[in-house]
């Protein structure tokens, strides 16, 4: 693969920057919309009906202005939410395993963290700055598509107060997002795997790396002091190889199990382009992470212990559990009396927003954020799964 060449930092000429920074100076909201500080300021407790009401103009009034069903908006609200979310994560990443140039701005990269990641692969770092670049773009085409059909667009610039890294390398800019104190459920490398369960019907599935899914685990060097010892800095490496397809296999569940909802065939048409990109980044970043070295180690602040397993041997191991397995496996899929069938799982419809929420939340993404930051986000949940098919 053909890598960027890496140039001097020029915010002015990126085109691919933050639209949540800028674009409420250049689109303002249509008079039928509420501002983004009245929805900001909506009680959490408010029934799904009540925001479908009071955000958005109705059915009658959005379809005839050449606007979006309220159903609709709500979906690509929250999509836009969950990609200005993955965008300020995958900035950080980039900005110290990456490669920073004029498509991606900011940091200037960690050597030994950037080396660290290329022991799982040598494009590590070209894969992660093509990640973040699709993120913005995400980003930014959801909240500029709402905006050109008079829907309010999201905007968490409020929220950019969490510290990020301080490591050499680092921006240093305040985040959406904390990369530090990660909990990772990365059962989705047996379900993946799986020929006779699906999580859709309520099956649950063993941890590949058990411990990741306890305790709290950074993902990046917090300060330049984590990379004193080699064996911890690829410990840190290995989270963060975890930590992308955890994301990314969610991202991957979330736009067909939205689609459903959708009413627009234009809607409908975002929601499953984009969707299949998760896909792309899910299936690259879990074979990469395949190839995680198998190692102890002990974090030297919060003394926590991480062992990354040794993925070909048992418990797993085999045929359906060797690492450069990155095809999903078939399994049942709608009925049990059905021939198995391989696709993404899940994607049952019902809950899946607030489901989105809570998968993020438990991961410790958000920890040390505010709680009109939690108040938001469950609101943009609540609205989506609200949406319904041709209402």
């Amino acid at each position: 693969m053909k890598r960027s060449n890496p140039t001097a930092n020029d915010f002015s000429k990126s085109p691919f920057l933050p639209l949540e920074d800028n674009l409420e100076e250049r689109v303002k909201p249509s008079k039928n919309t509420l501002s983004r500080r009245s929805f900001l300021g909506k009680s959490l407790a408010v029934g799904a009906g009540t925001i479908g009401a009071g955000l958005l103009t109705s059915t009658r009034t959005a379809r005839a202005s050449g606007g979006l069903t309220p159903g609709d908006a709500a979906l690509l609200q929250f999509a836009a939410a969950a990609e200005i979310l993955e965008t300020d994560f995958w900035v950080q990443y980039n900005e110290l395993g990456g490669i920073q140039d004029s498509e991606v701005p900011g940091g200037s990269g960690s050597s030994a963290y950037h080396d660290a990641l290329l022991v799982l692969d040598g494009d590590m770092d070209q894969y992660i700055h093509d990640n973040t670049e699709d993120e913005f773009t995400h980003q930014n085409f959801l909240n500029a598509y709402l905006a050109s059909k008079g829907a309010d667009t999201v905007n968490l610039k409020p929220f950019r107060t969490l510290p990020g890294s301080s490591a050499k390398g680092s921006s240093g800019k305040l985040r959406l997002t904390n990369l530090t104190q990660l909990t990772l459920d990365t059962s989705w490398w047996t379900r993946y795997r799986s020929r006779t369960k699906n999580p859709d019907f309520g099956d649950t599935f063993p941890q590949a790396v058990p411990t990741l899914a306890v305790g709290q685990h950074t993902g990046i060097p917090r300060t330049d002091a984590d990379l004193s010892d080699p064996n911890f800095v690829q410990a840190i490496a290995n989270t963060a190889a975890f930590h992308f397809p955890t994301i990314e296999q969610g991202g991957n569940s979330l736009y067909p199990s939205m689609a459903q909802r959708a009413t627009s065939v234009e809607v409908l048409r975002i929601l499953i382009s984009i969707g299949p990109t998760e896909t792309m980044h899910f299936q690259t970043w879990s074979d990469k992470a395949g190839n995680a070295p198998p190692l102890t180690a002990v974090d030297p602040v919060t003394l926590v212990s991480v062992t990354f397993p040794d993925l070909n041997s048992p418990p797993f191991g085999g045929q359906n559990f060797q690492t450069n397995l990155i095809m999903p496996e078939p399994c049942p899929f709608l009925s049990p009396t059905l021939p198995v069938c391989s696709i993404i799982r899940p994607t049952e419809t019902k809950g899946i927003a607030m489901g989105a929420v809570k998968f993020l939340t438990d991961m410790g993404l958000f920890i040390g954020q505010s709680p009109a930051f939690f108040a938001l986000l469950n609101q943009l949940a609540q609205a989506a799964d609200a949406a319904k098919h041709g209402g």
